[in-house]
């Protein structure tokens, strides 16, 4: 009998100890996953903001060619201040949006009043010739090509992080780990297109 009983003895804490490693072996492997997951989402979410920056950064480069180019073109076109005053304001509205919600339609608005600009410079043949005019022209529309490629590497950025976030099992615990969703830098439709320059 008590063979027996040393024999259950030995089973039943073998048992407890095949019990343990299996408790063990699982939460090591989910605290793997959860470690691999947070340094995906952290990754993911770095790549989204750097990628921010660099249209942060043309941006800004916009905002400050502009004001340099209705200063020049002001005294040639004399009967058009309502013009230079409305690219003033929107450059300003687009200048004091921050994060791609708000920069979206400021930047659409910009956009528009910018061609409004050109298509005017068009009726002013000595403005056309001038040199300062071309290079801010020129400047401008580098800087929007510049601005529309950052954007589209933006939000493939952002639509990467958040499908990542959004999908299983990530969406378990993405939300508890503190990564929400972020948002796409889009521009109203009718405004994606890059102003057109006639330089003659």
């Amino acid at each position: 009998m008590t063979r027996l009983a040393a024999a259950a003895k030995r089973a039943g804490e073998g048992a407890s100890l095949m019990s343990f490693w299996i408790v063990l072996g699982v939460l090591v492997a989910i605290g793997l996953w959860l470690i691999a997951l947070y340094n995906g989402l952290v990754g993911g979410r770095n790549q989204a903001q750097t990628a921010w920056s660099q249209i942060d950064v043309q941006l800004k480069r916009r905002h400050d060619l502009i004001p340099n180019l209705v200063q020049v073109v002001k005294d040639a076109m004399g009967y058009e201040q309502e013009t230079l005053t409305k690219i003033i304001q929107a450059r300003n509205a687009a200048a004091a949006a921050s994060g791609p919600v708000q920069a979206g339609p400021a930047e659409a608005a910009l956009s528009q009043a910018t061609r409004g600009l050109f298509a005017l410079m068009e009726n002013y043949p000595q403005l056309k010739a001038n040199d300062n005019v071309k290079q801010l022209q020129e400047e401008l529309t580098t800087t929007e090509n510049k601005i529309a490629f950052a954007r589209q590497f933006y939000n493939d950025s952002v639509n990467s992080y958040n499908t990542r976030r959004q999908s299983f099992p990530a969406v378990l615990a993405a939300a508890s780990l503190g990564f929400g969703p972020m948002d796409l830098f889009n521009m109203p439709e009718t405004e994606r297109e890059v102003p057109k320059v006639a330089l003659r």
